[in-house]
């Protein structure tokens, strides 16, 4: 047997479990033996062993029915401290309940399944003592990289931390501090919210509200930019129109209602995400009024959701399963090259025009 076959020996437990037929103490078994019982080279039953996609399927499931049957079992553990890595990818996301994160998750797995590593998620519920906690056991389970969407009044000293923790570290849709410092992945969100107001102008709105979190993290501030600079090109007030606050779907149904009952009451939204634009389209139902014609409403992120909901809700698409593959790929690409250049990948967020604004405002029409 060469060295390299010995090392690879040594990534697996060779006794054989206490209810097989050999017992305790029994001879361990080797690749060899797994090989002549499955009828294959030595060196398949080790790429099948480390679960390489290079093996036929049919041989994979000979070989680890060989292997069943002769007791042995791979141990991770050893494999782990001779490889230096973990093939585990630590994720960690502030709101998994917003289908956004969900899509974003399943664009991460996929990319990491196919490559061999496996997702351990987190979700901090904006806490950063929470999300503290999450990294202190990652970096415990030695995970060969973080994606991360930082938890509102991180530290930006956090990637600093990481750094000297040699945790490679893609942030996703939130940045720390005024500009992504390290490996970044996004949406342009301002160049989509800039889009979204100039459509409203477009068919006549000039009464346009945000209805923002209550937050000041990057993705809450870029919002704000686009916003700004779309409606002072247009000419338009802007302080008084952005309001602040929860960003649920029963927060986006109270303060439409709130803001309905106001006397200069807005003739367009624009809403933080997807789901308190869905709240902002059941208060304008609740008082009789249409989505589109008495109220336009845009949400942001483009959620399945947002096309089957009855009227079909615009929204800035920021593509999230996309951004999570990218952040996956990015992240493997640091794992094999830890020295490379920090990446800043931004993709666009495209205005996906649908009922709520199919149409000109009526009240700016009526005042005209």
């Amino acid at each position: 047997m060469t060295d390299i076959e010995m090392r690879q020996e040594d990534h697996f437990d060779h006794r054989s479990p206490p209810s097989g037929p050999a017992g305790p103490g029994a001879p361990r078994v080797t690749l060899k033996e797994i090989a002549a019982h499955a009828g294959v080279s030595r060196s398949t039953v080790s790429l099948v062993m480390q679960e390489s996609p290079l093996v036929a399927e049919t041989t994979r499931t000979r070989v680890q029915a060989s292997a069943q049957a002769l007791g042995y079992v791979y141990n991770r553990g050893a494999a782990m401290l001779r490889s230096a890595r973990t093939a585990t990818v630590g994720v960690v996301v502030h709101d998994i309940a917003n289908p956004f994160f969900g899509a974003m998750v399943a664009g991460i797995d996929d990319v990491l399944q196919a490559a061999g590593y496996v997702p351990f998620l987190a979700n901090s519920g904006d806490s950063p003592a929470r999300q503290e906690r999450f990294l202190t056991r990652m970096r415990e389970q030695h995970v060969d990289a973080l994606l991360l969407c930082p938890a509102e009044e991180t530290p930006p000293a956090l990637i600093d931390t990481l750094a000297t923790w040699q945790l490679p570290c893609i942030q996703l849709m939130r940045h720390l501090g005024e500009t992504p410092q390290g490996d970044y992945v996004g949406a342009d969100i301002r160049q989509g919210v800039h889009d979204a107001v100039a459509h409203l102008v477009s068919l006549g709105h000039r009464h346009i509200t945000l209805l923002a979190g209550d937050s000041d993290h990057s993705a809450d501030r870029e919002r704000l930019d686009g916003y700004r600079q779309a409606m002072q090109a247009a000419g338009l007030e802007v302080e008084s129109r952005v309001l602040r606050g929860e960003l649920t779907r029963g927060a986006g149904l109270q303060r439409t209602l709130a803001l309905l009952d106001e006397a200069a009451a807005p003739t367009a939204l624009i809403c933080h995400n997807d789901l308190v634009a869905l709240g902002a389209i059941l208060a304008l139902q609740r008082r009789g009024l249409r989505p589109g014609l008495d109220c336009a409403v845009v949400g942001i992120d483009d959620i399945d959701e947002a096309a089957l909901t009855h009227p079909a809700l615009t929204s800035v698409a920021t593509h999230p399963e996309a951004i999570g593959r990218a952040a996956a790929e990015l992240a493997l690409a640091r794992i094999a090259d830890p020295q490379g250049a920090p990446a800043r990948i931004v993709l666009p967020a495209t205005l996906e025009i649908r009922d709520t604004t199919s149409t000109s405002p009526r009240r700016e029409q009526e005042s005209s």
